[in-house]
């Protein structure tokens, strides 16, 4: 049965904060190919999982690249990136080797996690990024502790805190929002509404459906995002982490976006129309409104076919190295694990 309809603020995008910047022909050429490398490595992840090369839950970030892409762009080094279960994108923006990530996708020894954590679980300390957290919510409460690691150091360092429509209803978020607030915790709490959690349509979840109001009870100031326009991301990026690194305590944005699959790979996402689907696609596309605006500016499309080709080679060597990659040795069956 069909869970209900996004609402007609949310079907058009965010209005309440139309800002963007406009990009250079370089900036767009890079946002373009980091869009489609995450794109294109969730089309291998979800055909190696219908191959059963993948097993386990495995959550696709296919219509989202903007949001990470975007809020990538105005990150410095130190930074921090933690998020929950729909997380290959997030890797792949901060910098994660796409050989290593689909390793720890098909369970080998040179995945992130060693091909024990899969697809909701992998870290990088070198790239700043702290996972990946299958529990709905648990993240948020980690990020805080990431900026209040920060406020106690000292530095100027900023973490990233995303999460989705459906973990904003969990109670440890309120938590940590009152935390952050008390403390001026460094800390951007990026909502992901891409309208529909699990699957059941915001409206008929959530008695406020204007996620960047969440924090108002705590004094965090919030704004809507297109999060399908990557200019627009990073433009609200650029304020929110500004906000921060001057100790002004924490910032939410909400960006409004939209997942083309399902909730996971064994969704067949009933909740909603395929027109729906086609229309956004159609009229919103992240990568295709970038597309657009290089071809405006006389930029080849021999060019972009080009950079897609290689990264289709990058995705595609990624899935070849981890089919061929090694199992995890038994005598690995116990280390750095809790117990």
């Amino acid at each position: 049965m069909p869970s209900g309809k996004p609402s007609a603020a949310a079907t058009k995008g965010a209005t309440a904060n139309a800002t963007k910047l406009e990009f250079t022909k370089e900036q767009e050429l890079t946002a373009l190919r980091d869009m489609l490398l995450i794109r294109r490595f969730e089309e291998k992840a979800g055909q190696l999982y219908g191959m059963g090369a993948i097993g386990g839950f495995c959550h696709l970030y296919i219509g989202q690249e903007a949001v990470v892409v975007g809020m990538q762009m105005v990150l410095k080094e130190g930074d921090q990136v933690i998020t929950g279960y729909r997380d290959h994108g997030h890797m792949l923006a901060t910098g994660m080797d796409p050989k290593g990530v689909m390793a720890e996708l098909t369970g080998r020894r040179s995945g992130y996690s060693k091909g024990k954590g899969g697809s909701m679980h992998m870290f990088s300390k070198e790239k700043h990024f702290y996972g990946g957290h299958g529990i709905v919510g648990a993240q948020v409460p980690l990020g805080t502790g990431l900026a209040f690691a920060n406020r106690y150091r000292g530095n100027d360092n900023v973490a990233i805190a995303y999460f989705g429509d459906g973990a904003a209803n969990q109670g440890q978020v309120y938590e940590s929002f009152n935390m952050a607030e008390l403390w001026k915790l460094p800390v951007v709490y990026v909502i992901e509404n891409n309208r529909y959690a699990m699957g059941t349509a915001v409206t008929r979840a959530s008695a406020q459906t204007d996620f960047s109001k969440r924090g108002a009870s705590f004094n965090i100031p919030g704004e809507q995002v297109d999060g399908m326009d990557v200019r627009a991301v990073r433009a609200a990026g650029e304020r929110a982490v500004g906000w921060c690194r001057e100790g002004k305590g924490p910032f939410i944005l909400e960006m409004q976006t939209y997942r083309y699959r399902g909730h996971s790979m064994s969704d067949p996402a009933k909740y909603r129309t395929r027109e729906e689907v086609e229309k956004v696609r159609h009229d919103q596309d992240p990568i295709e409104q970038v597309r657009k605006r290089l071809l405006a500016a006389k930029v080849d499309e021999a060019e972009l076919k080009k950079i897609d080709a290689e990264v289709r080679e990058i995705v595609n060597d990624a899935a070849d190295f981890a089919q061929h990659d090694p199992e995890p040795d038994v005598s690995e069956l116990y280390t750095d694990v809790y117990r």
